[in-house]
């Protein structure tokens, strides 16, 4: 079991105890909510991958409530270029992530924890470093980028891959954005955070991060 310091552990508490009022929330939207709130997710996405014009981008399969739909992928690759990459993850023992290529959702496996991915060969976990457009799963994510997880910390093993000057984006549900997550120093943040009211945020400078990418602020329709 991990021993923490007192302020550690006073961080890792209360991000427990986040995690779990954020997930609560979660599951009390009902199915109407979450496919409005995926719809809009979805359409600011496309809008910034259509400007951005990826040749390789990562992405994830939605789960339960997640923002985003469980289609999130096959609407990202019709979006993208034909020649572009579309990587998700294939989550390891180790909890770190190796990335495959996803074509369409025939392409998809189940996978344990209840995730879906490609089955494909994987690239590597070194794959998401070559992406032009990162995109992340969140409970939560503060004006400074940071975010919080699920607790496992494979996203933030992946994120240090990634060189600061991508565009990394979480994907949340209204009321997700917040004033303060609750952080250690292994965690890493990301540059903006869609909403369904808010649409694309470009988040304030984080630390080890340099100012938001140009990708502009806009509303969900």
């Amino acid at each position: 079991m991990p021993e923490f310091s007192d302020g550690a552990d006073v961080t890792h508490e209360a991000k427990r105890d986040m995690r779990i009022a954020l997930l609560a929330h979660r599951r009390s939207l009902t199915t109407a909510q979450r496919a409005e709130a995926a719809a809009r997710v979805q359409a600011e996405l496309v809008s910034l991958v259509r400007r951005l014009r990826p040749t390789r981008m990562t992405a994830y399969v939605p789960v339960g409530s997640e923002p985003g739909g469980p289609d999130l992928p096959a609407v990202l690759r019709a979006a993208l270029e034909p020649a572009a990459e579309l990587l998700l993850p294939v989550l390891r023992d180790d909890l770190d992530l190796d990335w495959a290529a996803y074509t369409d959702p025939e392409s998809l496996v189940a996978a344990g924890r209840g995730l879906r991915e490609p089955a494909g060969p994987p690239l590597g976990r070194s794959a998401v470093a070559d992406a032009g457009l990162v995109v992340v799963p969140a409970l939560a994510v503060d004006h400074r980028g940071l975010r919080l997880g699920r607790g496992g910390g494979s996203y933030d093993r992946a994120l240090a891959r990634v060189p600061v000057t991508t565009v990394t984006v979480a994907l949340l549900h209204d009321g997700e954005l917040v004033a303060s997550v609750p952080a250690q120093p292994h965690d890493r943040p990301v540059r903006a955070a869609i909403t369904p009211a808010d649409g694309l945020r470009t988040l304030a400078e984080a630390p080890g991060v340099g100012p938001p990418a140009s990708t502009g602020r806009t509303r969900a329709r």
